[in-house]
C-alpha cells in the first residue's frame, strides 16, 4: 500500500500562491532553494524541500487538461509518496497515521469537496486507498448526469493536483484497489484521458490484469472506467469479462453481484451479449433476494430495466416483492429505481402501493419532484387511482410546481385526468398551472404539452386559453417535427379537444382544428383513446337483449358514430317509444347507447371509470344519446338468463312493463 505525505505540499502555499508570472517564479524557485538547504539541516533528507519543489513547478505545468511533466534537475526530488507494500508498517517518522476505518467514517460524514480538501490538508501522511476513496467521495458531490459541475475548483486545487501528480508518478507501487479506484475518480473529474496521468493508470491497470489477479470488486471498477474512457469498443473489456466468468459465482458477495449488474448494463450492445453471464448472474441473484440492502435492491433494479431481462421476471418479482419492506428506507434516487423496474415490466403489488400510500402523503412536500413524479407514473400505467397520494402530491404541486421542470409537470398532473380523479385542493392546483403554463408554454415539448392539455379536458378543466396556440399551424409543424410526429393518436387527441370545445366549451370563438387533421374515429389498434370492449361479457350481454327485445335486428353492435365514437350497442326508438329495427333510419326520435364496460374500463383498484371512458360519456350525452352503462361487476353476479333479461329491462327501459315473448 502506497501512503502519501500530504502536509509537506502545505508547507509553502503563501509562496505558491504569490506566484502570478515566470519572474515571480524564478524567485519563488530561488527562494525555496535558500530555504531548502537551511531545512536539510534539520529534515530528514531533503524530503521537504523536495516536495515544495514538486509542488511549485507542477502547480504551472497542470492544465485543464492535465499534462504533466517530468523534471530531472539534481536538486529536485520528485514525488513524495512514501510507499511500503506492507499495509500492516505504521512507522510515525514523517507524521501521524490515520486509521483507515475512522477516516472512511470522516469522509463519509462531509458535506461537500471543499471540506474533503480541507480534510486532506490538514493531513501529514494518508494511505493511496484512502486518497482513491476522497477523490471518489468528491465525484459524489461533483458529478452528476451532466458532468463535472465545476471544473475549475476541482481542477486547479492544490490538494488535487498533488494528488494526481503522485499517483501519476508512483503508478507502479499503488495497491490494486487505490490503482483502479483513483482511475475510476479521475476519468468522472474529466482529466484528458490523453493526459500521462490517465495512461500511466490505464497501463498499469492492463499489466494487473494481464496477471489475472484482480478481486471482482476491481475487475468491474476497472470495467466501468474503461468503459467510461473508450466505450464497449474498449480492447480490455473482453478479457475483463472473461476473468469475472472464471470466477466462483458461489463465492460472490451481494455488493459484486451489483457491481458486475453495472459493468454489463454499460458494455452490452447488442442482445443477447453476455446473456450466459446473466443467466448465472440471475440464477445466484434469485437465492440472495431477501438478503438484500435497499440500496442493492435498487441498483439491481435499475441494471435489470436497463438491460432489459424480460427473461429474469422471476427475479424481478421477487426482488420487488422484498422492496416492499424496504419502501421507507429508500432514498428518492433507489425509490426511482425500483419504481422505473416496476414500471418497465409491468410489475404491480397491492402491499407496495399501499406502502406508497403510507410513504407519499407524509413525504411529498420533501421528496424529490422525481420521485413523485415517478410514483404518480407508476399509478397511472397501472391504473391506480390512489387517492392518498394524489391528494398529498396535488397539495405539494400547488406549492412546489414552480421549481419543477415542464415533464415533471406534465407527469404529475396527467394521471389525475387519465384516472378521472379530482383531488379536494383542485382549484388551487389547476390556478397554479394556468400561471405555469402562461409564463413557460414554450419551454413544454409540443407532445407533453398536448398531453398535459388533453388530460384536463377529461375532467371537465378546459384550456380555453391554451387551444388557439394549439390549433394553430406552427405548432401543429412542430408536433410533426418531433417524433412520433402526427400518428392516428395524436391527430385523435387533437380531435377530441376540438370536439370538446365544441360541445362543452360554446363560447369559444378562437381558431378551429382544421379538417384534414381530424380523424373518423376513436377506435384504433393499441393506444386508442376508446377501450374495445371485452368480448365475452358483450356476448352475454347480446344473448340477454335478443331475450329482451325479441330478434337481433332490434339493435345494432360496433356503431361508428359521426362524431368519432364507437357504441357497443346502439337501440333506436320512436316517438311513442317503440323500438325501430337498426337499419331504420327514419321516424329515430330516441337514441340509446349501451356502454358494456369490461374490467378495461375501470380503474384496477376500484370500480371507477377511466378519464377516457367519461368523456366519452359526456359527449354522447351532449350529442343527444341515452347513455346506459352495463358494468361488468354488476353483471357477472347474474347467474341466469332470465336474470339477465330482468336486469338489462330494468336497466334500459326503467320505467316501462316487460313484454313475454
Amino acid at each position: 500500500m502506497a501512503l502519501i505525505n500530504l502536509q509537506s505540499f502545505q508547507f509553502y502555499s503563501s509562496s505558491v500562491r504569490t506566484c502570478r508570472s515566470l519572474g515571480t517564479l524564478r524567485k519563488t524557485l530561488n527562494h525555496l532553494s535558500d530555504q531548502g538547504r537551511r531545512l536539510r539541516s534539520w529534515c530528514c533528507g531533503s524530503s521537504v524541500f523536495g516536495t515544495v519543489l514538486s509542488r511549485v513547478r507542477f502547480r504551472y505545468v497542470f492544465c485543464r487538461n492535465y499534462h504533466a511533466e517530468l523534471w530531472n534537475q539534481p536538486n529536485s526530488i520528485m514525488g513524495t509518496v512514501h510507499l511500503h507494500r506492507d499495509a500492516g508498517n505504521r512507522s510515525k517518522s514523517d507524521g501521524k497515521w490515520i486509521d483507515e476505518q475512522k477516516m472512511f467514517m470522516e469522509l463519509n460524514s462531509l458535506n461537500s469537496s471543499n471540506e474533503i480538501f480541507k480534510c486532506l490538508s490538514s493531513l501529514e501522511v494518508i494511505s493511496d486507498t484512502m486518497a482513491a476513496a476522497a477523490l471518489q467521495r468528491i465525484c459524489e458531490f461533483e458529478v452528476d448526469d451532466s458532468g463535472l459541475k465545476n471544473p475549475e475548483a476541482i481542477l486547479e486545487n492544490e490538494v488535487f493536483r498533488s494528488l494526481c501528480f503522485q499517483f501519476e508518478h508512483e503508478s507502479q507501487k499503488l495497491s490494486d484497489t487505490a490503482l483502479v479506484t483513483a482511475l475510476q475518480a479521475l476519468i468522472k473529474l474529466c482529466v484528458d484521458p490523453l493526459s500521462t496521468l490517465i495512461v500511466r493508470l490505464v497501463s498499469e491497470s492492463q499489466k494487473r490484469l494481464d496477471k489475472g489477479q484482480l478481486t471482482i470488486r476491481n475487475l468491474c471498477i476497472l470495467g466501468e472506467s474503461l468503459l467510461d474512457l473508450e466505450g464497449p469498443d474498449c480492447t480490455m473489456l473482453e478479457q475483463i469479462v472473461n476473468q469475472v466468468r472464471g470466477k466462483k459465482l458461489e463465492e460472490w458477495t451481494s455488493e459484486e453481484i451489483a457491481m458486475v449488474y453495472e459493468m454489463l448494463q454499460m458494455s452490452i450492445t447488442e442482445e443477447g451479449q453476455y446473456q450466459d453471464l446473466l443467466n448465472h448472474v440471475n440464477s445466484i441473484t434469485l437465492t440472495l433476494a431477501p438478503q438484500l440492502s435497499p440500496k442493492l435492491i435498487s441498483r439491481i433494479l435499475k441494471a435489470l430495466v436497463i438491460l432489459d431481462q424480460i427473461q429474469a421476471i422471476p427475479l424481478v418479482i421477487r426482488l420487488c416483492k422484498y422492496s416492499v419492506r424496504h419502501v421507507p428506507q429508500f432514498t428518492d434516487d433507489e425509490l426511482v429505481n425500483v419504481l422505473g423496474a416496476f414500471i418497465h415490466f409491468g410489475h404491480t403489488d397491492q402491499f407496495f402501493t399501499e406502502a406508497l400510500e403510507r410513504l407519499v402523503p407524509k413525504s411529498s412536500f420533501t421528496m424529490h419532484p422525481e420521485a413523485v413524479s415517478r410514483v404518480m407514473q407508476y399509478c397511472c400505467r397501472k391504473l391506480i387511482r390512489s387517492e392518498p397520494i394524489f391528494d398529498a402530491v396535488a397539495e405539494s404541486f400547488a406549492y412546489n410546481a414552480d421549481k419543477y421542470t415542464t415533464r415533471q409537470i406534465a407527469e404529475y398532473i396527467v394521471p389525475f385526468g387519465t384516472l378521472n380523479y379530482l383531488p379536494p385542493s383542485a382549484p388551487s392546483v389547476f390556478r397554479k398551472l394556468e400561471r405555469i403554463l402562461n409564463a413557460r408554454f414554450t419551454q413544454f415539448q409540443p407532445h407533453t404539452l398536448l398531453n398535459l392539455l388533453h388530460s384536463c379536458t377529461l375532467i371537465e378543466r378546459y384550456p380555453v386559453n391554451f387551444l388557439a396556440k394549439i390549433f394553430n399551424p406552427y405548432f401543429l409543424q412542430q408536433l410533426q417535427a418531433q417524433t412520433p410526429g402526427l400518428d392516428r393518436f395524436v391527430l385523435s387527441q387533437l380531435t377530441q379537444l376540438f370536439l370538446t370545445v365544441t360541445l362543452e366549451c360554446p363560447f369559444y370563438e378562437g381558431p378551429k382544428l382544421l379538417p384534414k387533421y381530424r380523424v373518423k374515429s376513436f377506435l384504433i389498434p393499441g393506444h386508442s383513446l376508446e377501450s374495445s370492449v371485452d368480448v365475452h361479457l358483450y356476448n352475454r350481454v347480446k344473448t340477454g337483449l335478443v331475450g329482451l327485445l325479441g330478434t337481433r335486428m332490434y339493435f345494432a353492435s360496433h356503431v361508428l358514430t359521426p362524431y368519432c365514437y364507437t357504441l357497443d350497442v346502439e337501440i333506436k326508438l320512436d316517438e311513442e317509444g317503440f323500438v325501430l329495427p337498426a337499419t331504420r333510419y327514419e321516424d329515430v326520435h330516441r337514441r340509446i347507447a349501451l356502454c358494456i364496460d369490461g374490467p378495461k374500463r375501470f380503474c384496477s383498484n376500484n370500480h371507477s371509470l377511466l378519464g377516457k371512458e367519461t368523456i366519452k360519456r359526456r359527449h354522447l350525452q351532449l350529442l343527444g344519446y341515452e347513455v346506459v352503462q352495463i358494468p361488468f361487476f354488476e353483471f357477472e353476479t347474474l347467474d341466469n338468463s332470465k336474470a339477465i333479461v330482468a336486469y338489462l329491462h330494468k336497466k334500459i327501459f326503467p320505467h316501462t312493463y316487460r313484454l313475454n315473448w
